[in-house]
């Protein structure tokens, strides 16, 4: 008998250590500051972490329901109600899920079949790809062109395909800040709709936006309810992304394969957190606006001292990140910069290459985040500085 070479599936083939671990290992090693990690350093209410730890010692520490705690899912349909004006049925049209990236893996399974296309606007959340192909899908990408990072409307059409089953839509958008327009929004409509495709959309960062126009929901455009998926999370919105707490939202016919992909995969999601997230999604308007105002000057703080050092920021319309331009430095890849920046300056931020399929279309862009606290941005500026002198 002939002995196996590996033992491994091939669909690992390639799934080695991400430019962000890679990064956070190099931040770790030469003690520079993380602005690379995309998650808060500081927690969301203690009102709502009260409820949580009130949970687990009252003994709420079994498994909740497989579609969610029903608590949390009439707070899911407030909350749309409220913000979106959307009537959703919490029993029918609402699965909560650990966090929304297995909200994202239960959603490919249940519609992807092997060779089905789906599309991705690139740079993209690292993610995306991975799952696709692990649903056996073909990830096809169409690039969001710098400066504005803005897509061509011929060039997304001719991505579209007899092959095509979905396409995946992030607004507020990772790693760029663009928010989708509803003119944009409605483009896309139309061609899901001549190309019968559906509309997955990851809005974990609906609450993050500084555009006056707002955040738009896809399935709120015409004839678009019944071929759109909506996902969210509570991580962003509140800065519990250790939580683990998201949902999709859909019409019932396609709520119900999700489902059975769901209950196979996690089955349930963290009980004691459950009725937590709920409250959360309940707090007044003025948390929400709060929200927006410390991002946004958390993001003009950080866009000033990006600016100052010669790495020129797009200022984002939503998301808590900033792409620089780096052409003002003399590196012949941005692996390089990154690298050089975390040993020579002290702050760690990520190559634009690490979010494209096509890394030759990436610019000499990188990518900060501004989700810290006031003190590790000011100290960020500090280390700036040097790059002036």
């Amino acid at each position: 008998m002939s002995k196996k070479t590996h033992f491994h599936a091939d669909r690992v083939e390639g799934m080695g250590m991400t430019i962000f671990s890679e990064i956070t290992q190099l931040a770790q090693e030469y003690n520079a500051i993380n602005l690379g990690q995309g998650f808060p350093d500081f927690d969301g209410p203690l009102e709502i972490k009260r409820i949580a730890m009130e949970s687990i010692a009252s003994g709420n520490n079994q498994y909740a329901p497989m579609i969610g705690a029903h608590t949390l899912r009439r707070a899911i349909a407030r909350h749309q109600s409220r913000f979106y004006f959307h009537e959703i049925d919490p029993d029918r049209e609402i699965t909560v899920t650990t966090g929304a990236t297995e909200a994202l893996l239960s959603t490919l399974l249940a519609f992807i079949n092997p060779g089905d296309e789906v599309i991705v606007f690139e740079p993209c959340y690292d993610s995306y790809v991975p799952v696709i192909r692990m649903a056996g899908g073909i990830p096809v990408p169409v690039t969001l062109h710098e400066p504005l990072f803005k897509f061509n409307h011929h060039e997304l059409r001719e991505a579209f395909s007899a092959k095509t089953k979905a396409i995946i839509i992030n607004t507020p958008h990772n790693p760029t800040g663009t928010m989708f327009s509803q003119l944009e929004l409605g483009f896309i409509a139309d061609v899901c709709q001549e190309f019968d495709a559906l509309a997955i959309m990851d809005e974990v960062y609906e609450h993050i936006g500084f555009d006056p126009a707002g955040h738009i929901q896809m399935r709120s455009l015409p004839d678009m309810k019944h071929r759109t998926i909506t996902i969210s999370s509570l991580g962003k919105s509140f800065s519990f992304t250790g939580w683990k707490i998201g949902w999709v939202i859909a019409p019932e016919e396609l709520q119900i394969p999700i489902r059975n992909i769901h209950q196979y995969t996690v089955f349930s999601t963290a009980t004691p957190f459950q009725g937590a997230a709920a409250a959360a999604l309940d707090l007044p308007d003025s948390y929400f606006q709060q929200l927006v105002n410390m991002y946004q000057d958390k993001r003009d703080f950080l866009a000033h001292a990006l600016s100052s050092a010669g790495l020129y920021p797009i200022i984002p319309q939503g998301a808590y990140f900033i792409m620089a331009d780096t052409s003002e430095y003399p590196f012949p890849n941005m692996k390089s910069f990154t690298n050089w920046l975390i040993k020579e300056i002290g702050i760690a931020c990520i190559p634009s290459t690490g979010f494209y399929l096509r890394p030759e279309r990436a610019g000499n862009y990188v990518r900060f985040c501004f989700c810290k606290s006031n003190q590790v941005l000011e100290t960020a500026a500090e280390r700036l500085h040097k790059l002036q002198t």
